[in-house]
């Protein structure tokens, strides 16, 4: 049996690591792996969360499953944070996931149970394990443009025009906040422009909300998915806590569906459980328990929301120290748009030659596509990074 297995394609990012380790280097950056890493280079475990598990280990009596859905009182915490009150609670189906990739491959098997027929409209650039997980799954998969790569903005012309192409009942994929890999973000404005388009064409919206609290902050980094959510019948929403919570080993991750009503939301969630039941069986349930309780705790919460606001205020000071340099360094601002981008991920545009000699040259590891952990900058490396764009020719 196992001699008739195919090799698979190595994960580029993981690829990237191995080649990173083997570095002898000392001065080496490590731009590649989309994890946060503080002024020292650690990705450290945040004050609540701390706090949060040894409340858990002193009071927890059993370790006994909690449910095929996972604890209800997190899908109530996940909902809460990403929507707010801006859908009512009886519309809204929740399933615990191991992580935002778990909630990313529940969502698209209940797009193939409920519209086989669909097709997924991607970003162009997206997150790599989109278009593999669906790919894998068999379903049917379209593009539409979104970053300019001169500019390193949005192409929303091209974007508009591409899903024109939009049949009834197919599924466009949006980044809610801090676009990977590009951390360009479309405006209120233009995702209204989507949203009338998407409507006139009878397409579903899915959100994959990454990032929540890296972006303009917690609430800000909601209002795109918030908008969207209550412009349709149908939406689904992939929430990943790894990111604002600091918690990536622990797997803790939620999909949101927003139903028409109540009747069809019973519907819905049955069908989640099912899923969840075929895929993995029970959920995690360490870092859901460790999100709930922050989420439902006054002062935890209040501890959170500060550490992950500072966390968000160190990467916009990265973001400015690197434009300030490269605009010292050239004479002119066509770097700005690093400043102006947001979240952990920047596309500097350069080709995969230049990324390369940067490579070679510095010892400076980025995906190929020039996509930049900018959380894996410091005071002392930007003018290192910044030297080396320049000398590279981007």
């Amino acid at each position: 049996m196992l001699q008739n297995l195919k090799s698979q394609p190595a994960d580029k990012i993981l690829a990237l690591m191995a080649q990173y380790r083997a570095d002898p280097r000392a001065d080496k950056i490590d731009l590649g792996v989309g994890v946060y890493k503080d002024a020292t280079g650690n990705t450290p475990v945040m004050r609540a969360v701390k706090e949060a598990e040894r409340r858990i280990l002193a009071d927890q009596t059993t370790k006994a499953y909690t449910g095929l859905a996972g604890d209800p009182a997190y899908g109530a915490a996940i909902r809460d944070l990403v929507l707010g009150d801006h859908i009512a609670a009886d519309r809204v189906a929740v399933v615990a996931t191991p992580g935002g990739t778990g909630a990313i491959r529940q969502a698209l098997e209940l797009i193939r149970m409920a519209a086989p027929d669909a097709t997924v409209w991607l970003s162009n650039p997206t997150w790599p394990n989109h278009p593999s997980i669906i790919k894998y799954l068999g379903m049917k998969m379209a593009e539409y443009r979104y970053f300019d790569n001169d500019t390193r903005g949005i192409d929303f012309d091209g974007l508009m025009t591409d899903l024109e192409g939009l049949k009834s009942g197919d599924v466009v994929l949006l980044h809610g906040c801090c676009h990977n890999p590009t951390g360009a973000n479309l405006t209120s404005d233009q995702i209204a422009q989507m949203i009338t388009l998407m409507q006139a064409k009878g397409a579903v919206p899915f959100v994959d909300i990454a990032y929540q609290g890296f972006g303009d902050g917690l609430e800000a980094d909601a209002q795109i998915t918030r908008q969207i959510a209550a412009a349709f019948d149908n939406c689904l929403i992939a929430s990943s806590c790894s990111k604002n919570f600091g918690i990536y080993r622990e797997r803790t991750g939620a999909l949101i569906a927003v139903a028409k009503d109540a009747d069809q939301q019973a519907l819905t969630q049955q069908n989640l459980n099912f899923l969840n039941r075929q895929n993995f069986s029970f959920p995690p349930d360490h870092g859901a328990r460790v999100v709930t309780t922050i989420l439902t705790d006054p002062d935890l919460r209040a501890d959170w929301e500060a550490e992950l606001e500072e966390t968000r205020l160190s990467m916009l000071n990265l973001r400015q120290q690197l434009a300030d340099e490269l605009k010292r360094l050239t004479n002119s601002d066509s770097f700005d748009f690093i400043a102006h981008h947001r979240g952990m991920f920047s596309r500097l545009g350069a080709t995969p030659e230049q990324v390369e000699a940067m490579r070679a040259a510095n010892g400076i590891y980025m995906v190929g596509d020039s996509r930049i952990n900018i959380a894996g900058l410091n005071a002392d490396s930007v003018p290192i990074l910044a030297k080396a764009i320049v000398t590279a020719g981007v």
